[in-house]
């Protein structure tokens, strides 16, 4: 049994929520037809969402090509670490397909509620809370998570990441960040 499959809802509960963003879809469409788009974003989730659910989270929706994952705050670990093959794997896949993109990753961790909403007997599960507010606003050009993420992970986690400031937050090693630049700020 998994925290998934033993959920009851609505439930209250510590976890990860992450956004990914790919930002290839706009100028894509321009090129192809509607039925092309769902083909190319089917495939994307597929490979992205089987990536969360193997390390125990759940891609809860997308929007357009961007996609909303939640994990158990006891598998933070494993959540980012599956984020971070969302965006190796996840630039890879839309590579292949002609679609150069940079996937962006932002996350936070704290009290969410999950549970069903929509219009009646066609209810999806969704996420609310402030982590969810907090992921969304988080500045990425790349992959970033707020400190409080990075405070849950293991000692060997954290040596994948630096504290990037002004708003601290930690990014991947391998992510190379501009300068500010005077007034930015």
């Amino acid at each position: 049994m998994s925290f998934w499959t033993e959920l009851r809802l609505p439930a209250q509960c510590e976890a990860l929520v992450a956004f990914y963003e790919s930002h290839w879809l706009n100028q894509y469409a321009e090129k192809v037809g509607a039925a092309e788009v769902l083909s190319v974003l089917s495939g994307y989730f597929a490979v992205t969402g089987q990536i969360i659910k193997d390390a125990g989270g759940k891609l809860i929706k997308t929007m357009g090509d961007n996609g909303l994952a939640v994990f158990p705050a006891d598998v933070a670990d494993n959540g980012v670490l599956a984020l971070r093959d969302v965006q190796k794997h996840g630039e890879a896949w839309l590579a292949q397909r002609g679609t150069k993109s940079r996937v962006t990753v932002k996350m936070d961790l704290g009290p969410v509620v999950l549970g069903l909403v929509g219009s009646p007997g066609d209810e999806i599960v969704d996420v609310f809370g402030k982590p969810v507010a907090q992921a969304y606003l988080l500045p990425s050009n790349g992959f970033s998570m707020s400190p409080t993420v990075f405070r849950s992970l293991t000692p060997e986690t954290r040596t994948l990441f630096k504290k990037h400031t002004p708003s601290i937050r930690y990014i991947s090693v391998e992510d190379h960040h501009a300068r500010e630049r005077a007034g930015d700020v």
